[in-house]
């Protein structure tokens, strides 16, 4: 069974920060899909075993960027 849990992304603004967000998160074990969108500013992680929230925040930061779970 999947798990989408989503997150609302400050500071993108072009496909680079998408790239940047989606190699970051991509690295978390567990996590099977990632849809991100600069137009939006939303984040949707999918995992088909329980992912930390706070892991999803640090990649995020790690690429430069602020989110919050919502």
């Amino acid at each position: 069974m999947s798990t989408t849990t989503e997150f609302q992304v400050t500071g993108m603004t072009c496909g680079h920060c998408e790239m940047a967000i989606r190699s970051e998160v991509g690295q978390i074990p567990g996590v099977d899909g990632i849809d991100v969108s600069a137009q939006t500013g939303k984040l949707v992680v999918s995992s088909t075993t329980p992912v930390d929230d706070a892991a999803i925040l640090a990649a995020v930061d790690e690429a430069g960027y602020e989110a919050v779970r919502i």
